[in-house]
């Protein structure tokens, strides 16, 4: 086998360098305690490309990463982080023939060669979405959603659970994935009288809609999909406060607990150590796995991770795939919080 493993890491939210998105650290831990462990004899070098992907770039800008990665003889590669991008990459990633692990939201970008590591999921959350509302006794729901893959394939599943559960959508009003303005959406939302206020999408038009209904004088519910996730960087869980949203992380997962203990992490870095260890593991125990060190070999190596405890989802939740499996997270993995004063709080199931 040869003496070295060559990574490839393609960052879909920057075009320059290291930036927003970048879990290089995280992989390198990971590594390190299985190459401690003697498990990884090889040494593991990770080379990066770089390309700001949909929705502020281009599907240009991943193809032309994705490739620079490949022509540098990477036998993985871990990327990209967005779901628009992420399907960009997955017909990429077969005619390579190489092994990717996107951590995205997109169930579609799943292939022989394409892993993911769900943050989030366009399918799942609606579902977690719509059952949460109809056991909460709501009945009349107004959404807004982003006109993107992301948003309409929300919709869709919503629209779907929401019929099964006798739950009316009132109002479907697209909006801009990069909208900075929602007041003509809003109303227009509003115009149908509903009880619950939904945004579904990426997240960059949630704060110019949460602010929005905040000027309409909007006191009802009000949910949204991972797109709450934003809420860890900038001032978006107090443009967002009150809103509930799909978060990927559990105060009461005993995995994540002991890695912010070891780590000495605050509780708002909660989510990214989680996702962070979750991909390095899948990285590092592929590689340990790995039959020989070729693209097919990693590809194998990785079909064989099984069963590990994740720091993300709730107590329970298990990372690994398999021959026909290629969703990592396996049990709860989504997780229902609530911003209240600038603070992410578990809602109680």
């Amino acid at each position: 086998m040869p003496s070295a493993v060559r990574v490839g890491v393609v960052n879909d939210m920057a075009d320059l360098g290291p930036g927003p998105g970048d879990l290089t650290d995280w992989l390198e831990r990971e590594v390190e305690r299985l190459h401690a462990s003697g498990r990884i004899a090889a040494s593991v070098e990770f080379v990066h490309a770089y390309g700001l992907g949909l929705p502020s770039g281009t599907a240009e800008a991943i193809e032309t990463a994705f490739q620079e990665l490949v022509e540098q003889d990477v036998v993985l590669i871990v990327g990209p982080a967005i779901g628009d991008n992420a399907l960009v990459a997955a017909p990429l990633a077969e005619r390579a023939r190489v092994p990717t692990i996107n951590w995205a939201g997109a169930e579609r970008a799943r292939s022989r060669y394409m892993f993911q590591l769900q943050v989030g999921s366009h399918e799942d959350e609606s579902l977690v979405i719509a059952r949460h509302l109809a056991e909460s006794g709501a009945r009349r729901l107004a959404v807004v959603y982003d006109s993107s893959p992301i948003g309409t394939r929300h919709l869709k599943y919503l629209e779907d659970e929401a019929a099964i559960l006798d739950l009316e959508l009132v109002a479907r009003v697209e909006i801009s994935p990069l909208a900075n303005t929602a007041d003509d959406q809003v109303a227009r939302a509003l115009g149908g009288e509903p009880d619950t206020f939904v945004y579904l999408g990426l997240g960059v038009s949630a704060p110019p809609v949460a602010s929005a209904l905040t000027r309409a004088g909007w006191t009802g519910t009000r949910i949204m999909n991972t797109a709450g996730l934003r809420g860890y960087h900038g001032d978006f869980a107090q443009v967002c406060d009150g809103w509930t949203y799909v978060d990927m992380h559990s105060d009461a997962n005993r995995t994540l607990q002991a890695l912010l203990k070891e780590q000495a992490l605050p509780p708002h870095q909660a989510l990214a150590a989680a996702r962070g260890h979750d991909l390095g593991r899948l990285v590092a125990e592929g590689i340990a796995r790995a039959r020989d060190f070729s693209r097919e070999g990693l590809r194998v190596g990785l079909e064989q991770v099984k069963w590990l405890p994740a720091a993300e989802g709730e107590e329970g939740t298990l990372l690994g795939f398999g021959i026909q499996d290629r969703g990592a997270l396996h049990g709860r993995y989504l997780v229902l919080r609530q911003w209240l004063g600038g603070k992410s709080v578990e809602v109680a199931r």
